[in-house]
Parts: C-alpha cells; structure tokens; sequence
C-alpha cells in the first residue's frame, strides 16, 4: 500500500470530522451564541450546502494546477475554515467558519480521489480510494464520539482546536508523502484538457447515470440514519445515553462495508453496486419492520452501516470510469452528489415525519428511494454492458474482415501462377 493514502485517509479523518461532530455539539454552540436548536442546525445545512458548490466550482477552478499543490492548498483552506469556527465570537463568524472549512470537503475528496486511483496498479483503483475513505468512516467510529466528549468535557471549541491540529498533521502527511501527479491526468497517459477537457466527461450518459445513482442509494442511507436517534429511542426504547455506543457499532459497519466494498468493486463495479444497493434495500425494509426489537435493531445498525458505506468506493470509481482521461471535475461532482443524496434523504425523512407517519416512515423512506436507486443502476448497468458487447462484436467483426481479405489475397496469389502457366502454353501451342 503506498503510504501517500494514509496521508490522504488522515486528511478525510479530519473532514469527516469536521462534517459530522458539530450533530452532538449543537446544544452547547446553541447556548453559547444564544440562537434557537434550528438556527444552529444551519452550521449543518450551511456545511453540506457549501461541499456541493466547492465540489463542482473550486475543483473546475484548479483542474489546470498540478494535484498535490492543490491537495496541500485545500488543506490549508480546511485548517483556516476550523481556526475560525475555534475563534469564532459570534454565531456569524462561526458560520463562515464552517463554509471556508466546506469549500475545501467536496474538491479535496474529488481530487483525492483520483490521486488514489493514480498510486496504485489499474486492478487496485476502488481499493485505493476505499483506503482514502477509510478515514471518513473512522471519523465515524472514533472522531464523532471522542470529538463530543471532548466538547462537552472542556467546551465546544476544544474539539474544533482538535481537528485544526489533526488538519496540520494532515497538510505534512500530504507534502511529504504524496507523489507528484500531473493536471488533468490519472498518473499516465492522459489527454485531458483542462477544464474544457474535464467538462467533455459530462457528455458521457453514464456519468450523468452514476451520479444519479449515487443522489439516491446514498441518500437513501442516510436518510434514515438522519433521525436513527429518534427511531432508537422512540421505538426500541434505547436511553438517549446509550445512543452514542450504538452509533459507534454503525460506525464498525461502516469501516467494513467501505473495506469490503473497495475490493467487490475492483473485481466488478457494477455487479458490485447492483448486489449491495439490493441488499441495502432488504435491510431497511428489515429495520423497519422490526425496529421495535433491540436485538433486530442493533444488527440492522451494523448492517445499515457495512451496505450503505459499501457502495462508496464503487460509486466514486464507476464515475471515474466513464468519465475517462478527464476524471477530476466529475470526481468532484459525484462529492457533491453523495452530499445532494444526504439533504434529499434528510427532507423526505423529515416530511414523513411532520406528516405524522412515525419514528420509522425515514428507514421507508430510505428504502424507496434506495430502491429508486438500484433501478436506476439496472438501468446504467444494462447500458455499459450492450456498449461492451457491441464493442466486442465490432472488434470480432473488424478481424473477421481482415481474415477474409487475407483469405481472398492468399487464392488471388495462388490462382495467379496457375493462370499465367496456362497462358505459357497456350502461347506454345
């Protein structure tokens, strides 16, 4: 394994982190700036939002840079992003905090992902960016817990001076470990051209499809794990303090469904997705049936976790896939999908329940749209396969010409010294 991806996974730990802690940390922000519980949940929606523009513009702002300057220069964005939110005297400052902190998530996993993909042999590219991922799923397991008790223990602000140290660390991992990659190339042999280059990606119908699929088996994900306190505690009868451990358990899942995920997907991306989006599925409609039951409940948490996180990898490399010599824009765009996935899944679980259809109308509602898109996937995956067979039965039927024609040459040759011994005799005769 080159050891640039854990520099990498280190910078994804310190993201991930960043996206994810500040759920168990509202109450206390919340009363520090005296705003309301909804006023806070912006630093939430606000973030998610500001991934999206930063995964589409900032990266089409740097595809001309070479990748690593790039990597280390978002990196600085991140760390300066959580400097403010620590120094933050208002909740204003804190929110502008969090965008600067944003705009640097969407681009740094997009182009990360691609310099990934470009340290390791052909067969290993999911793997690789599953390793990279890796560190957002930690961030899941370890940072979020750890994160909140160490805010709530010495205040909010010491956990985001935490994940400024861990961004620093991160910034050294990624000069010093990471190899130089050229703009706008995998590693060898490209021939994108810039943006221009990186926008002809887009012509491709299964980009557009693998981002599809990634708005709505992602979302549907998590948008069931979005209100999964309210489910643990309103329907399984868990106490709110054991809600914590159990999300570390969905946490193990998550670890292990990216792990498993990134090898399934080097061997097969589309197999690969279509079995694991189908399962996911079975296992929200199983979470919301039993949903009142703690043993069912605690399984489906891990198995909610090791489905859901097991599309990732193959999501972010069939988008690579298609998108050709110019992956970097679309990398980046599928980023911002996973995050269109989460505010999607988040406002139909909502709308659920508002509309009064209970604690588990969002494992539903997940499961419909994860079901939306696994035919959408069927969809993409029966497409690329008539391309590759149609492609093959080209190929077959270009050597099958040239067969022929050499067939034809070889009698042409043969007949000639035969037709001209016959017109030597004749001339004798």
């Amino acid at each position: 394994m080159p050891i640039g991806l854990i520099a990498l996974a280190l910078g994804g730990f310190g993201i991930g982190l960043t996206e994810f802690v500040i759920m168990g940390l509202l109450p206390q922000v919340s009363a520090d700036f005296h705003v309301t519980e909804a006023v806070a949940g912006w630093l939430i929606s606000g973030y998610a939002l500001a991934v999206v523009v930063g995964a589409l513009a900032l990266t089409a702002a740097v595809t001309r840079f070479e990748r690593k300057p790039v990597l280390a220069a978002l990196m600085v964005l991140f760390i300066a992003g959580n400097l403010i939110s620590a120094l933050a005297p208002g909740y204003t400052v804190m929110m502008v905090g969090r965008i600067i902190a944003a705009l640097a998530h969407g681009a740094f996993f997009g182009i990360g992902a691609v310099v990934a993909a470009s340290m390791v042999a052909p067969t290993k590219k999911a793997g690789a960016i599953a390793i990279m991922f890796t560190g957002l799923t930690a961030a899941n397991v370890l940072g979020v817990p750890f994160g909140t008790m160490l805010g709530q223990a010495a205040g909010w602000r010491s956990t985001f001076w935490a994940i400024t140290v861990i961004g620093v660390l991160a910034l050294a991992g990624i000069l010093a470990l990471v190899p130089r990659t050229g703009a706008g190339d995998t590693g060898a042999g490209s021939t994108a051209g810039g943006l221009r280059g990186e926008l002809r990606a887009f012509r491709s119908g299964q980009v557009w499809l693998s981002i599809l699929v990634t708005i709505l088996g992602y979302g549907g994900m998590f948008g069931a794990f979005t209100y999964i306190a309210f489910t643990l505690t309103e329907v399984t009868g868990f106490s709110a303090a054991t809600v914590p451990w159990l999300l570390i358990l969905f946490g193990v899942g998550l670890f292990i469904g990216n792990t498993i995920g990134g090898k399934a997907a080097d061997r097969n991306v589309d197999r690969t997705l279509l079995v694991v989006l189908a399962a996911l599925v079975v296992v929200l409609v199983v979470f919301a049936l039993t949903a009142a039951n703690p043993p069912m409940t605690i399984a489906s948490m891990v198995l909610l976790g090791g489905f859901g996180f097991a599309t990732v990898p193959g999501l972010q490399m069939r988008v690579m896939k298609y998108a050709d010599s110019a992956p970097t824009l679309a990398s980046g765009a599928n980023i911002g999908a996973f995050n269109v996935g989460n505010a999607l899944g988040a406002w139909l679980g909502g709308f659920t329940i508002t509309a009064g259809l209970g604690y588990t109308s969002p494992i539903w509602a997940g499961a419909a749209t994860t079901l939306a898109g696994l035919v959408v996937m069927a969809v993409a995956a029966a497409g690329a396969a008539k391309r590759a067979r149609n492609a093959t039965a080209g190929t077959a039927g270009t050597n099958a010409g040239d067969t022929n024609d050499g067939a034809m040459n070889d009698d042409a040759g043969a007949a000639a010294p035969a037709e001209t011994a016959e017109a030597v005799a004749a001339g004798r005769a």
